[in-house]
């Protein structure tokens, strides 16, 4: 390839150092690209003059063909490297916490903040994040799982919510459990002396549970931290006040040092202390 980099702007400016200029290169590292071209085809792509150059019959005839193949490149992969904004923070998120903590309140932070862009990467499992490069992590698992340097987000009790408005008794409801994580509905029936059914629909989240059983499909144990926002627009119910200790939470972790990873960082870690509405 850079062979023919280097051979179609020589062509162009019909001088190994205006080509050496704009594509990087030493006019001595252009001129011996084309050499090595040249070998390779058995001919001679340039006259070589005193103090200029031309193209032979044989340049000539390959040029059209070498900025043509350039152009093919150059849109084929024009539509990976499109305009960056000037500040883009990336952000990879717990798919709940994105889902019930992050987006119903980030309207007023992008208004307090309108010139940051966001990127968010959604992940369920802890593995799941060795596989981006984040700005910022809000993983969910165990203190273990979590990141060296990650701090608790919220807390890692339980709250068990049932749908609003529904007649039937909370006894007689399907329990929505979340896979993979410790406790469940049975330490829960515990906790408050209740005996509890064997849940019906299992999800891979709490932000699953919690959707589900907003519209109506059951009751669900999830993160105090994800009940807020439903809670206080009325799109769900307690069943009790009881909250249980879970061995699972979230962490949020900073890989960035600058000033609007710091920002996001503090914003989010009021939300999850109820600082910001």
């Amino acid at each position: 390839m850079n062979w023919f980099r280097a051979f179609e702007a020589a062509a162009r400016h019909l001088s190994f150092t205006a080509a050496a200029e704009e594509i990087g290169m030493t006019q001595s590292a252009v001129s011996q690209q084309i050499k090595s071209l040249e070998v390779r085809l058995g001919v001679p792509l340039f006259e070589r003059k005193p103090r200029s150059l031309a193209l032979t019959d044989h340049g000539r005839r390959l040029l059209p063909q070498v900025d043509a193949a350039l152009e093919t490149l150059s849109a084929a992969t024009g539509a990976f490297f499109t305009d960056q904004p000037a500040r883009l923070l990336t952000v990879s998120a717990s798919v709940s916490v994105l889902q019930w903590v992050i987006a119903p309140l980030l309207p007023r932070f992008r208004a307090e903040h309108p010139d940051l862009s966001l990127r968010f990467i959604s992940a369920i499992w802890p593995d799941e994040f060795s596989r981006t490069l984040a700005d910022i992590e809000i993983r969910f698992g165990s203190r273990k799982q979590a990141a060296p340097k990650a701090v608790p987000l919220g807390s890692n009790k339980l709250i068990a919510l049932k749908p609003k408005n529904v007649a039937v008794p909370f006894e007689e409801m399907p329990l929505i459990e979340a896979i993979g994580i410790s406790g469940g509905w049975p330490a829960w029936g515990r906790a408050t002396g209740s005996p509890v059914q064997s849940p019906s629909i299992f999800v891979d989240s709490y932000g699953a549970a919690l959707d589900l059983a907003v519209q109506g499909n059951g009751a669900c144990l999830v993160n105090e931290l994800l009940s807020r926002h439903p809670l206080q627009h009325g799109l769900i119910a307690r069943v009790s006040d009881v909250l249980i200790d879970a061995k699972e939470g979230y962490f949020l972790s900073c890989n960035s040092d600058t000033e609007d990873a710091r920002t996001f960082t503090g914003w989010l870690t009021g939300v999850a202390a109820g600082k910001t509405a």
